[in-house]
């Protein structure tokens, strides 16, 4: 038998495009001799669209923007609820990147829905999201990160002078600027004095009200992808090697800037040393399914944590699958992996006892 997949891309983010990207990637990979496959997209403006069964892969991202099928032009979820009421869903797989999808939010109602669904659960999804949530929890597991300051946007905006001499008191120039709820490197940008600094925080604060700054370190950038569960499992490490200032969103996505060295030549304690970590990170924040673990690696292979990713790039070319290919997992297969862990862990949660008798 056949399962019943859907795929739940688009959202109201600023990741929107990126998601659409990743979508057409999944459809290109899917094998839809084992899988019927349900499109359902949310537009930029929140509304839920549930288009027809897909029956080959999507050819073009405007041929997954469907038009709604419903009377109604709001935010229609109740669609997507009536679909899954008629003919249930037996794994939904969130395309979603960034807030509004990959922070715990549509996890949590696919949780009420009891939907078996691919990737982290409502607390890893938000933990990995909110940087400093994270910092703080990575603090707790003891792995080491470069120093950083946080606030809020009333914080900022009351006491700014107060809160760049706290930034330059606890770190050095240059430093980073980031939204705390965000990814795919929008939003960030580099400092090297109080002006560039106050310019990059009002930049920062377009997109989210709680703001990272980091310490800027001279390192090397690289990133290892975890899959599994329990007992996870961790591919090569890859090295990204931007040719711009630092890693951005056009340097992603755009320009095709920035070299991926696969797998990255490191000395076999250290890659042992960044193993260890990764799972750390990934236990840390309660993980399931997949995260990508990004570290800052110096010239003497101290070894820092920046972030772990829990719904990273995911078209062929991204950092996530090419680690798994170059670690002997084509594509195909690890979407095939994700959909059977999605399904482990929800039968593992049905072992819960929700009566006291």
């Amino acid at each position: 038998m056949k399962k019943r997949i859907g795929l739940l891309y688009g959202g109201k983010s600023a990741e929107h495009e990126v998601s659409l990207s990743t979508a057409r990637a999944v459809t290109q990979a899917l094998d839809f001799s084992e899988f019927d496959v349900f499109p359902i997209f949310i537009t930029l403006n929140g509304e839920w669209r549930v288009g027809p069964q897909l029956t080959e892969a999507a050819q073009s991202i405007e041929q997954l923007q469907f038009t709604s099928t419903s009377e109604k032009s709001d935010n229609n979820i109740m669609q997507f609820i009536s679909a899954h009421m008629a003919n249930p869903f037996e794994v939904i797989f969130p395309l979603l990147h960034g807030t509004n999808g990959e922070d715990g939010t549509v996890q949590g109602f696919l949780e009420v829905l009891n939907i078996p669904y691919v990737g982290n659960g409502v607390l890893g999804s938000a933990a990995g999201m909110d940087k400093v949530t994270m910092k703080q929890l990575f603090e707790m597991a003891g792995l080491p990160q470069v120093p950083y300051v946080h606030f809020i946007r009333s914080e900022w905006e009351s006491n700014k002078q107060g809160y760049t001499a706290k930034c330059e008191e606890a770190l050095g120039y240059p430093m980073f600027v980031k939204p705390a709820n965000l990814g795919s490197s929008v939003g960030i940008s580099k400092a090297s004095n109080a002006t560039e600094l106050e310019r990059a925080v009002a930049f920062a604060l377009q997109y989210d009200r709680k703001i990272v700054v980091e310490q800027g370190v001279t390192a090397r950038e690289i990133e290892l992808a975890v899959l599994g569960n329990d007992a996870p499992q961790v591919s090569v490490a890859g090295e990204i090697k931007p040719m711009t200032d630092f890693y951005d969103y056009d340097s992603k996505y755009k320009d095709g800037s920035t070299a991926l060295i696969i797998p990255a030549p490191l000395e076999e304690q250290v890659y042992a040393n960044l193993v260890d970590m990764a799972k750390k990170a990934f236990k840390a924040i309660d993980g399931a399914g997949l995260v990508r673990a990004d570290f800052f690696v110096t010239e003497n292979n101290e070894i820092f944590i920046n972030e772990v990713n829990t719904l990273p790039g995911f078209t062929p070319v991204s950092m996530y699958p090419l680690l798994w290919q170059h670690t002997n997992v084509p594509y195909p297969e690890l979407i095939k992996k994700l959909i059977a862990l999605a399904v482990e862990r929800h039968t593992e949660k049905q072992r819960l006892q929700y009566n006291r008798d």
